[in-house]
């Protein structure tokens, strides 16, 4: 094809990904506020009992639930969204790189949406207690709500995007990119690296670092078994292939 008709294929494909995250947070929009108390009950439940959450700016009280909502929508079309994608990609794809790439897809989904929820039912919660437990006596803590939704989504796409790991490491390995040899023998170093990036990526403090470094290490050994096991299917020999040596 054309460089011209895939810019035009690709373009549909955009305009329907706008499209569907239009009508979620369109059915969303009045429920902006609800969605705010959710993300921000794991703080209210932390502030001491004078404290409550406040709005610095006399926009935040409509925009912040209004970001989140446009977050949520997104969140909620994101199987859609990457099966835009996949109908962009996937008429360029082989037999065999197809019969990868679905089941590949479909587990990039189920991860990203774990690393979510881990964020916000797991880590959410003690990373705030962390945070509020350190404040001075003569400090009440009150945050901003627009500090609050920044702080929160960027946890959330920290830990969905992390939880992509093994999906990463599996193609790397497909690919032929890196082989599984060479990401055992430098595993202490990965480790090393996993430690790393969470203290980069993390807010500053010891409990969220941990709660993402060892998830990674862990997804990493998964993405490795993962590729150890379909590297052996793929050389295994075929039995109609025996019989016909035979």
């Amino acid at each position: 094809m054309p460089i011209t008709e895939h810019l035009i294929e690709l373009r549909a494909h955009l305009i329907k990904i706008f499209a569907a995250v239009l009508v979620i947070f369109l059915a969303l929009v009045g429920f902006s506020r609800e969605l705010y108390d959710f993300l921000s009950d794991p703080l209210v439940a932390q502030l001491p009992a004078n404290s409550t959450m406040i709005a610095t700016d006399i926009t935040s009280n409509f925009m912040a639930p209004i970001r989140l909502t446009i977050f949520v929508a997104a969140f909620i079309a994101m199987p859609y969204i990457l099966y835009q994608i996949w109908s962009f990609v996937a008429p360029g794809l082989y037999k065999k790189e197809k019969k990868v790439a679905v089941p590949v897809l479909l587990s990039s989904i189920v991860l990203f949406y774990t690393g979510v929820a881990f964020a916000y039912f797991v880590v959410l919660q003690g990373v705030l207690k962390f945070f509020i437990m350190f404040a001075p006596q003569n400090v009440l803590p009150m945050t901003d709500i627009d500090s609050y939704l920044s702080f929160s989504l960027k946890l959330f796409m920290v830990f969905g995007l992390t939880f992509e790991i093994p999906v990463i490491t599996l193609l790397l390995i497909l690919a032929r990119i890196v082989s599984i040899e060479s990401l055992e023998d430098k595993r202490r170093y990965i480790i090393v690296g996993c430690f790393a990036i969470a203290a980069v990526v993390t807010p500053p403090d010891g409990v969220s670092m941990l709660m993402l470094a060892f998830p990674m290490w862990l997804l990493f050994e998964l993405g490795l078994f993962l590729a150890k096991l379909l590297i052996k299917e793929d050389t295994a020999p075929d039995s109609d292939t025996l019989v016909d040596n035979q």
